[in-house]
């Protein structure tokens, strides 16, 4: 640590940016019995705020792991799938979070939509998607990311980016447009499996309105009002 403050523009000073939210607020007597349905619903608003450019890629987020000591990190990635069963998400299987999973599968997810003055909160478990399902996306995928799950090892120390670029340029010339790209063995999809999920809807004076599904060991579930 240094004792020299940093410099900072007063106007950028962090401690005195505040915006009054003023969206309508989430009653407990709307919601649907099953939490999907809710985000279903949500998720559609994202998007459509993306499509008018109020909102960028509202299927970004932020997906918090811990280790098997403990030690946390987070990453935001881009959901590709929802459904009853949770969420998906596809990565290097040798990545850190990849790591993190297979050491401890519990996991955050976190849809942070600040232009909408809303935000999703999901806690759950990790499993990894079949090698059948992972095959179905991957070819839906635009042929420089198909390179791109190959030419990088998500997570390992590189000399540049000259090596990164290389080793694309090398596939790019084994595989050329028109050449079918074999899914890669170490990359593939994990599906989050929903425990509790957070509705968080901004309102005026930070009494912002929280309502928590949590599932039931019979797989109902019940929703909770958190204080903001």
């Amino acid at each position: 640590m240094t004792d020299r403050e940093p410099t900072l523009d007063p106007l950028l000073d962090p401690a005195a940016m505040r915006k009054q939210y003023r969206a309508a607020g989430l009653d407990e007597r709307d919601l649907p019995a099953h939490p999907m349905d809710q985000f279903a619903g949500w998720f559609e608003d994202a998007a459509r705020a993306a499509l008018h450019g109020t909102l960028y890629e509202p299927n970004a987020m932020v997906v918090s792991t811990a280790d098997a000591a403990g030690r946390p990190s987070s990453r935001t990635v881009l959901m590709k799938q929802f459904d009853t069963d949770g969420f998906v998400f596809y990565t290097n299987y040798d990545s850190r979070k990849a790591r993190d999973l297979g050491e401890n599968p519990y996991v955050s997810l976190l849809f942070p939509w600040h232009p909408i003055a809303r935000q999703i909160i999901v806690t759950g478990v990790a499993r990894r998607t079949g090698r059948d399902e992972t095959a179905a996306y991957f070819r839906t995928r635009p042929h420089g990311s198909q390179l791109g799950a190959w030419a990088s090892a998500q997570s390992t120390v590189i000399a540049s980016r000259t090596e990164l670029d290389a080793a694309y340029a090398d596939l790019e010339a084994r595989y050329p447009e028109d050449e079918r790209v074999p899914v890669p063995p170490h990359w593939g999809g994990f599906r989050v499996a929903p425990q509790t999920i957070e509705f968080w809807q901004g309102r005026e004076n930070r009494l912002h309105d929280r309502l928590r599904y949590v599932c039931r060991p019979d797989g109902s579930w019940k929703v909770e009002r958190l204080c903001p």
